[in-house]
């Protein structure tokens, strides 16, 4: 199992358009990918759930990535949030 935190940086949090495209990253991952915020965890791979999360900026997301290819899950999530979000 690989984990790792990240801080929100963007000024409006994670919204609509960084979550799908979150989602569509996670979904790229062969292992289990879940993000856990605001006393929630939600699987990574579902949209509904990312949104539910209502990360802002400054909160933390931790994601982890369990299974198969899950050292190159956590890479290619966090280049992912480091750009985007």
């Amino acid at each position: 199992m690989k984990e790792f935190d990240y801080v929100i940086t963007d000024e409006l949090g994670l919204h609509a358009r960084p979550a799908g495209q979150l989602v569509k990253a996670a979904s790229a991952c062969p292992c289990a990918v879940r993000l856990t915020a605001n006393g929630q965890t939600v699987d990574a791979k579902r949209v509904m759930g990312v949104m539910r999360l209502a990360v802002k900026k400054g909160g933390t997301l931790t994601v982890t990535c369990e299974g198969e290819g899950e050292e190159a899950a956590a890479e290619t999530l966090r280049a992912f949030l480091t750009a985007n979000l």
